[in-house]
């Protein structure tokens, strides 16, 4: 990835990282799954945790991640795959896993991939409208701007990213590919701004912000993989095996949160969501909107597989 590489590691720090190992409790011996590599901060401390006998399962979407991430892992009981957690079920069958002990996700976006100007994730770092984690993917955000009638790009700004201004985003990004494509993230951020009103009282929150986690969801199909992997975990789990999911925006939580207040399945560990401390905040600012949730399977849970 631009400006990192396996040699220099991953500037990524892993949030709530103490309240993760403190939810999950690995022990020697366990299989855990890590659903999220990204650059392994999570991954090492749990695998450090189930020495001796036990072993970390990781996956992540994107392989440049696992790549970075591999250095760090050397010497512990970690076994990598690129895949989307959403496939966890069909992974573990490969692998010859039935069940492991406890899963976990961060379904935030590492700071390696947000600051590769490749990527075009980040609204803060000039660069193309790819958006793609996995990059054998066929549809960038680029594709969606310049195909999706006016409605569909309104509706997708709506319902992905909660902007009430969707709709005059939307005619003004139509309007101007008429003349030419919204090519850049400095392009499409220049058009949101231009967009929604100065007096929108977004508290210090830049305009293009939800357009681009509206178009990051749609690329990646995030929400899609999400619910595949809620409805996965009770056959991927033992009984009495937990799972854990940090999110990052309402669009996610409201998934996590209902998924586990499903009564013949799970025990919630999170009555409201572990979030960090200022201490956290100040050192890692993205921890800021991290909400962390969990729970046990029950014994008694017999799900089918899907």
């Amino acid at each position: 990835m631009n400006g990192s590489s396996a040699g220099s590691g991953p500037r990524h720090r892993p949030v709530l990282a103490e309240q993760v190992l403190h939810l999950l409790d690995p022990q020697p011996g366990q299989v855990i799954v890590d659903a999220t590599v990204g650059g392994g901060g999570h991954s090492r401390l749990m695998a450090a945790r189930v020495l001796p006998g036990g072993r970390l399962l990781g996956l992540d979407q994107d392989a440049s991640m696992l790549k970075l991430a591999a250095p760090g892992l050397e010497g512990l009981p970690v076994t990598l795959e690129h895949a989307n957690f959403g496939h966890l079920r069909q992974v573990l069958n490969e692998w010859g896993v039935e069940r492991v002990d406890a899963v976990f996700a961060d379904l935030g976006f590492c700071t390696d991939q947000l600051e590769d100007p490749t990527r075009g994730l980040s609204f803060q770092v000039t660069g193309p409208l790819d958006m793609r984690l996995d990059q054998t993917g066929d549809c960038t955000a680029g594709d969606l701007l310049q195909g999706l009638p006016e409605r569909e790009l309104a509706d997708l700004f709506w319902e992905y990213g909660e902007e009430r201004f969707s709709r005059r985003i939307a005619r003004t990004i139509v309007n101007r590919r008429r003349e030419r494509p919204v090519e850049s993230t400095d392009d499409l951020a220049e058009l949101v701004r231009r967009s929604v009103p100065r007096s929108s009282g977004r508290g210090g929150i830049h305009p293009a912000t939800r357009v681009f986690q509206a178009l990051r969801i749609a690329v990646n199909r995030e929400l899609e993989a999400l619910d595949q992997l809620l409805a996965s975990l009770p056959s991927c789990l033992k009984p009495g095996g937990k799972a854990a999911i940090v999110s990052f925006h309402s669009l996610e939580d409201r998934r996590v949160k209902l998924a586990f207040r499903e009564k013949s399945l799970w025990n919630v560990l999170t009555r409201k969501p572990v979030t960090a401390a200022e201490d956290e905040v100040e050192t890692n600012p993205r921890a800021r909107s991290a909400k962390l949730r969990g729970a046990v399977l029950k014994e008694t849970a017999s799900p089918s597989r899907p």
